[in-house]
């Protein structure tokens, strides 16, 4: 089975083309300007092209379905959603908090906890076992304070996002590890998103909405005078 897997919800623009479990091709990049309006269909080209492939060879589009960039997860889920119309081939979509976890699996930690910046003192967060990679805490969008995550002192726990930089300036676990430089990636879809092939999972391309968890927050503009 060949599957376009789109991860767009955060800093990564990422693209990626599998055959099973069997990466084809990755096209991605991590920008501050959240580039997945200007980049993402070249990279969908690009990738194509790496694997040998067109569109019309395509069993499925995965997507990661965040949390994550508001506007991140509309680009991604308007592109994943226009290739099934256009397609007529089903859309799979995983939690992007999955995406992040899956190279830290089977190591020394007993808990992963993806962090994603939500801006101030807000992150999405979500707690994984560190073995099995099982969701122990679901996602939520959480306001950090000095006691945030203090349950888990006694253990090993490896936080990692871009939102764990800000987190570690604020706790004190002695026993973890902060890596702010993992961003979902595309890659990492692949295996969950075989999963789910297999057992006919798929979402309802007409009413599928991305987890946003929050609402969009625009910044509203001030009428002339004021």
């Amino acid at each position: 089975m060949k599957i376009l897997h789109l991860e767009t919800s955060s800093k990564n623009c990422s693209v990626a083309i599998s055959d099973g479990e069997e990466l084809l091709c990755l096209c991605e990049e991590i920008s501050e300007n959240y580039k997945q309006s200007e980049s993402l269909h070249t990279f969908v080209q690009w990738a194509l092209e790496g694997a040998e492939i067109t569109l019309k060879d395509l069993d499925a589009v995965s997507l990661g379905m965040g949390p994550g960039s508001y506007t991140g997860l509309r680009i991604g889920a308007s592109s994943a959603k226009g290739f099934c119309y256009g397609l007529k081939i089903p859309l799979i979509a995983v939690n992007s908090m999955e995406t992040m976890i899956a190279p830290f699996l089977g190591q020394k930690y007993e808990l992963i906890i993806p962090l994603i910046d939500a801006r101030r003192m807000e992150v999405y967060t979500a707690v994984f076992d560190g073995n099995s990679g099982e969701m122990l805490m679901p996602t939520e969008a959480k306001i950090l304070d000095e006691h945030s995550f203090e349950n888990f002192k006694d253990k090993k726990v490896l936080f990692i996002g871009d939102g764990a930089p800000k987190t570690k300036e604020i706790i004190e676990l002695p026993n973890a590890e902060f890596n702010g430089s993992v961003f979902p990636s595309a890659k990492f879809l692949i295996k969950k998103s075989v999963e789910k092939f297999l057992q006919n999972d798929f979402e309802d391309v007409a009413y599928f909405e991305p987890f946003y968890l929050k609402e969009f927050q625009g910044v509203k503009k001030k009428k002339s005078g004021e």
